[in-house]
C-alpha cells in the first residue's frame, strides 16, 4: 500500500501538483509506516515548524517578504531602462561594451527580482533590437540575454540566498551557521562568473570587428544622476550586512527608500498602485513561506527515518575522493535545476545533499555557492530550463533555436562552475561577529593555560576497572585534542571535565584513595554517562516480577543487539541500543550498596519493556502466560 501512495504522489508531481503538497504527502506516509504511528512522528514534524516564529530563522524568514516586495516595487518604476542607460554610457565605448551592459544590467536587476524571468521580460525588449543594431549577430544576442537572465543569484539581496540559508538553518548539521554571513560568500563567485561570460562578449566584438559608441561624458553624468538612487541600493544593503544590520532591518530600510523613492521623489509609481503591487508580491510570499513549512516536515521526517545516513554510508562505499563527490554533486543538481525551480530544488535537495557534504569536510558557506550556482546554470541547461522557454516566448523564436544561441554562455558558465568548485578559496566568508565581553575572553584565555596543564590523554576504562574496547578490540584511549571537534560550549566542557579529574587526582589523590583508585572511579563515571558502550550483546526480556517475557511461541523472549542495526527509524533504533547499553552500564560498575549486579539488570530491563513493548506484545505475553 505504502508503494502505491509513494507511486501516486511522484504522478502527482509529473502533472503538477503543488510542491508543498507532495512534501506533505510523503511526510505523511512516513508517520503512517513509522512503528510509532502517526500521531507521534507526524505531530513532530509540524510542531518543528513552529520555532520559525523564534530565533534567527524568524529574522531570515522576516527579510524576506520585504525583499520580494522591494523587487516588485522597482520593476514596475522602470528601473531597467534607467540602468541600461547607465551601463551604456559607461562601457558602450569598449570593444563588446553593450554586451558586457546586458551581463551587468541583468546581473544587477536580478539580485532585485530573485527571478531570472523578470529580468528576461523586463530588459529582453531593451536590450536585444540594441545588441542587434550595433552589428551583434541575432543568435549571439538572443543566446546572451538568455544566457545572463540568471546572473546575480549569488550577490545580495538575491532572495535565493535568504531562502538557502533559512532551510540550511532548517538541518541543523551546523550550530554556528549564520545566514547573515553566508550572503557575502557568492559575491567573489558572482563575479568570476560575470567576468567570465564578458570575456566571451568581448572575443565575439573584437573576432566580429563591431562597432563600438563614441565615448559622451555628458551623457554619462546625466544617466547616472539618473539612475544614482537606484545604484546606491545594492551598495547600501551589502554595506548595511556588513556593519551589523540584521537582515529584517536592512530590507525594511530598503523598502521605506524605495516606496519614498518612487512614489515622492521619481513619481515612478502611483499611490494606487502600491495595494496591487502588495497583493502581487504576497500571492508570491505565501507560496513560498507553505513551502518552507511543508519542506520542514519532510526534513523532520527524513531525519527520524535516518535517510541523509544511509546516503552517507552509500556514498562512503562508492565515492572516496573528494573531488568525485563534489563532480557528482555539479552532475546531480544540473539535472535538478533543469527540472525544478531554484526555490522547490532548495527545499527538497538540500536537506538531502548538506549530510553528505559534512562527511566530506565541504564547507557549508562554499556548498551553499556551488548549489545556487548550479541551479543558475539549469536555468539555460537544455532541455528544459527555464530561461530557454521565457526567452523563446518573449522573441518569438523556436525553442531549439534559442537552445543552440545559448550554448557558448552554457560552457561558459559550466566552466565557471567548476572554477568555484575546485577553487573553494573563492567562496569568501566575513569572519563570525565577535560578541564576547571582556570577562568572557579572560575566560577562554584562562582556559587555553588550563588546557597547556592539563593531561593530554586518558585511556579509559569502566567503573570496575576493565579497559573501554573500541571497534578494533584495543582500549580506547581519549585525546584531550578531540575535545575541540564539540559542536558546542556545553559538550566541549563535559570532555574536558575527564581530563581537568584526572589531572587532581595526579596533582592531590583524596585522602584514603589511592592514585589508581581516584582516576579509575572518575573515568568510568565519566565513560557510563558519555559513552553508549555495548559489551552485553544478548538480552532475555523480563518484566518487573523478574519473570522471562514470552513472546508468540510461548518461550522467554530473546533480543539481540545485532537486530537494532536494521530497525528503519532512528528513534525505535536509539531506544533499542539504549538496552544493551543499560545493561552493559550495569555489569560494567560494581554492584549498588542497596543490591547486586543481577538486580540492576533485572531493573533496566524491566523498565526498558515497559517503555518500548506496544500492546500487541504485552496481550501475546499475556495469552502465552
Amino acid at each position: 500500500m505504502t508503494t502505491v501512495l509513494i507511486l501516486l504522489l511522484v504522478l502527482l508531481f509529473i502533472s503538477g501538483a503543488p510542491l508543498y503538497t507532495i512534501m506533505l504527502g510523503f511526510a505523511a506516509i512516513g508517520a503512517v509506516s513509522s512503528a510509532r504511528g502517526f500521531d507521534p512522528e507526524f505531530d513532530g514534524a509540524v510542531t518543528t515548524a513552529f520555532g520559525f516564529g523564534t530565533g534567527d530563522k524568524a529574522a531570515t524568514l522576516s527579510a524576506i517578504p520585504l525583499f520580494i516586495y522591494a523587487g516588485y516595487l522597482l520593476a514596475e518604476a522602470r528601473t531597467a531602462d534607467r540602468l541600461v542607460r547607465f551601463a551604456n554610457a559607461m562601457l558602450g565605448w569598449f570593444p563588446g561594451g553593450l554586451a558586457i551592459v546586458t551581463i551587468c544590467t541583468c546581473a544587477l536587476f536580478t539580485t532585485f527580482t530573485g527571478a531570472s524571468g523578470v529580468t528576461i521580460v523586463a530588459l529582453g525588449g531593451l536590450l536585444l533590437p540594441a545588441l542587434v543594431k550595433q552589428g551583434y549577430p541575432v543568435l549571439f544576442s538572443l543566446g546572451l540575454i538568455a544566457g545572463t537572465g540568471s546572473v546575480g543569484l549569488l550577490f545580495p539581496p538575491a532572495l535565493p540566498l535568504f531562502v538557502y540559508g533559512t532551510i540550511y538553518g532548517l538541518t541543523r548539521l551546523d550550530l554556528t551557521w549564520d545566514t547573515r554571513r553566508f550572503l557575502f560568500a557568492g559575491i567573489v563567485p558572482g563575479i568570476v562568473l560575470i567576468a567570465m561570460l564578458s570575456a566571451v562578449a568581448v572575443s565575439v566584438a573584437v573576432y566580429k570587428r563591431l562597432p563600438r559608441q563614441k565615448f559622451d561624458a555628458g551623457e554619462l553624468g546625466r544617466s547616472f544622476l539618473a539612475a544614482l538612487p537606484e545604484l546606491l541600493i545594492p551598495f547600501a544593503v551589502i554595506g548595511c550586512l556588513a556593519i551589523g544590520f540584521a537582515p529584517p532591518e536592512v530590507a525594511a530600510l530598503m523598502v521605506v527608500y524605495v516606496v519614498a523613492l518612487e512614489t515622492l521623489v521619481l513619481r515612478q509609481i502611483k499611490w494606487h498602485a502600491l495595494w496591487r503591487l502588495s497583493h502581487e508580491s504576497l500571492a508570491l510570499v505565501g507560496a513560498l513561506f507553505i513551502i518552507i513549512f511543508a519542506a520542514s516536515c519532510f526534513t523532520d521526517y527524513l531525519v527520524v527515518a535516518d535517510v541523509p545516513t544511509k546516503l552517507i554510508n552509500w556514498t562512503r562505499e562508492h565515492v572516496e575522493a573528494k573531488w568525485v563527490f563534489l563532480l557528482a554533486i555539479n552532475c546531480i543538481l544540473l539535472l535538478v535545476g533543469t527540472v525544478m525551480d531554484i526555490f522547490s530544488a532548495i527545499v527538497v535537495v538540500l536537506p538531502l545533499i548538506a549530510p553528505i557534504a559534512k562527511e566530506y569536510g565541504v564547507d557549508p558557506y562554499h556548498l551553499g555557492v556551488i548549489f545556487l550556482l548550479n541551479l543558475e546554470v539549469g536555468y539555460l541547461h537544455p532541455p528544459v530550463g527555464l530561461n530557454l522557454f521565457i526567452t523563446s516566448l518573449k522573441f518569438r523564436k523556436p525553442v531549439v533555436e534559442v537552445m543552440w544561441a545559448t550554448i557558448p554562455f552554457l560552457i561558459t558558465m559550466i566552466l565557471a562552475l567548476l572554477v568555484v568548485t575546485y577553487v573553494p578559496p573563492l567562496t569568501v566568508v566575513p569572519e563570525a561577529e565577535r560578541t564576547q565581553s571582556l570577562s568572557s575572553l579572560i575566560e577562554i584565555v584562562h582556559e587555553s593555560v588550563e588546557d597547556m596543564r592539563n593531561v593530554k590523554e586518558v585511556p579509559l576504562v569502566f567503573p570496575i576497572g576493565t579497559p573501554v574496547p573500541g571497534d578494533d578490540g584495543k582500549q580506547i584511549v581519549k585525546q584531550l585534542a578531540s575535545c575541540e571537534e564539540a559542536t558546542d560550549d556545553f559538550e566541549r566542557g563535559n570532555c574536558k571535565l575527564l581530563f581537568t579529574e584526572v589531572k587532581q587526582c595526579r596533582e592531590a589523590p583524596p585522602e584514603g584513595k589511592s592514585l589508581a583508585d581516584c582516576e579509575r572511579e572518575h573515568i568510568g563515571d565519566w565513560v557510563i554517562k558519555n559513552l553508549q558502550v555495548v559489551t552485553v550483546k544478548e538480552v532475555t526480556l523480563v518484566d518487573e516480577d523478574g519473570k522471562p517475557v514470552n513472546g508468540p511461541d510461548g518461550k522467554p523472549m530473546l533480543k539481540k543487539h545485532e537486530e537494532c542495526a536494521a530497525i528503519h527509524s532512528k528513534l525505535d533504533r536509539d531506544d533499542c541500543i539504549e538496552l544493551f547499553v543499560s545493561v552493559s552500564n550495569c555489569r560494567n560498575s560494581p554492584p549498588p550498596e542497596d543490591g547486586t549486579v543481577e538486580g540492576c539488570e533485572h531493573e533496566a530491563i524491566a523498565s526498558w519493556v515497559d517503555d518500548n513493548m506496544d500492546e500487541d506484545e504485552e496481550e501475546a505475553d499475556a495469552g502465552a502466560d
